[in-house]
């Protein structure tokens, strides 16, 4: 984080999304705040809370995107959540403390990895001396064993035993039923299995398998030897509550539109039931309590038929800044067909690549697509830049399906080759709705 200003920050944002400058420059800053926060004194640190966000706009304009490739510059753990997904306590559904459970799991599998990655040479050279201890037998003597063991060594590592056979002992996975696998009950299930684990350790049965995947079943084993799991836990729980970032999508829909306000009573019971999370409160999660006071927590929606003030007034203070995503238009359309690098055209062209087939997209032809998913949107219901795919798969179609019988085609998309294929679906309006 130390090298991501916030400047940075909205360059590696602008690679997958496009426009959107305010949001992006609102986001920056609320990450490398949290950078800011950690260089404080510690008296000062606690005091400093994170200031939360709500971005408002259309469906398909990037709100989601934002934030997913936000965590992933920054290293944190990231959970996405749908508000819709809760009830309020009491109702059949989620309880919204299981999204401080899911965070701290993804905590504790991010610096798993880190950790294995780690010690990866270590456990690796470890696997591969019981690799070789099961691959030679005990007859040999000490002279030869060492020869032969350097031989086979050299052949493993050239590749050459990866579909030899070798027994080996492994740890039975379970294969019941899990019946705690039911909304509300997951943390139940959790530490119901977290007891029958230590009451009963797993069995170890003996299997044949390949080199290769006896070597990676050792590696993990070893890695598993070199971790210190309660130090891990540690580590994982001070990332999630220093820098773990909760997105919340959909908040709109459980805000209770100020005519209507009895319409559906559990509306306003789960923005209760947010509040204390939001607000700073400790969750019981079987890695122990997670504190949620410095977890940056951004929310979604496109607040169609409610606004952020139709919210109980308490949850509204908690997210104190506000930013609105800007509809997408023919120019927006056309930077998003032609500029990220995940961009639609940069995957069909890979994709038709692997069948030998050559595709290429002209500018007329992107500017033709982006009019049309322009027009398609003001005329039926604004889905913004998803509206690129089915545009793109309706145009694609013939090509994907053929691919295979057409190897070493060179297929060049323009102006005219858009106009053929979506001619059926703009001339008939009601098709048009149906299709698009």
């Amino acid at each position: 984080m130390s090298t991501l200003t916030p400047r940075g920050i909205v360059a590696e944002l602008d690679k997958y999304v496009v426009g959107q400058e305010q949001a992006k420059r609102m986001v920056a800053v609320a990450v490398r705040n949290r950078w800011r926060r950690q260089h404080l004194a510690p008296e000062l640190r606690d005091e400093v809370s994170p200031k939360n966000i709500i971005m408002m706009g259309p469906t398909g304009v990037g709100k989601t995107e934002i934030a997913r490739r936000l965590a992933k510059l920054s290293g944190a753990p990231f959970v996405k959540v749908e508000a819709t997904k809760f009830t309020e306590v009491g109702y059949v559904g989620r309880d919204v403390e299981s999204m401080v459970r899911d965070l701290m799991e993804i905590g504790v599998n991010l610096v798993r990895e880190e950790e294995n990655s780690r010690v990866r040479k270590t456990a690796e050279t470890a696997a591969e001396s019981r690799l070789m201890d099961l691959l030679l037998p005990n007859s040999f003597g000490l002279e030869e064993r060492a020869s032969t063991r350097e031989k086979l060594l050299q052949q493993f590592h050239l590749g050459f035993l990866d579909e030899r056979e070798v027994e080996m002992e492994v740890v039975e996975q379970g294969g019941s039923i899990d019946i705690f696998a039911i909304p509300g009950m997951e943390q139940m299930g959790s530490q119901v299995k977290d007891v029958f684990s230590k009451a009963f350790p797993p069995k170890r049965s003996r299997r044949k398998m390949k080199v290769r995947n006896a070597f990676n079943v050792l590696v993990q084993e070893e890695s598993a030897k070199l971790v210190d799991q309660d130090a891990l836990v540690d580590r994982a729980r001070e990332r999630v509550e220093q820098t773990g970032i909760i997105f919340i999508d959909e908040i709109d829909k459980i805000a209770s539109v100020s005519q209507n306000r009895t319409s559906d009573i559990s509306r306003e019971g789960v923005q209760r039931d947010l509040l204390p999370i939001v607000e700073g409160s400790v969750v019981n999660t079987k890695y122990g309590m997670v504190r949620t006071d410095h977890i940056l927590f951004i929310a979604a929606g496109a607040f169609h038929f409610s606004k952020p003030s139709d919210m109980i007034p308490e949850l509204q203070g908690r997210f104190p800044l506000r930013v609105e995503l800007q509809a997408l238009g023919r120019e927006e359309f056309l930077r998003i067909l032609k500029e990220p690098d995940n961009a639609l055209t940069k995957q069909y062209e890979a994709l038709l690549a692997t069948e030998q087939i050559r595709l290429s997209f002209t500018d007329d032809g992107l500017e033709e697509i982006a009019a049309f998913a322009e027009d398609t949107n003001a005329r039926t219901e604004n889905i913004g830049a998803r509206r690129l795919y089915t545009i793109m798969e309706k145009i694609l179609a013939d090509i994907s399906f053929d691919a295979p019988e057409m190897p070493g085609a060179q297929i060049v998309v323009d102006r005219a080759y858009v106009h053929e294929h979506l001619k059926d679906v703009r001339d008939d309006q009601d098709l048009s709705r149906y299709i698009l």
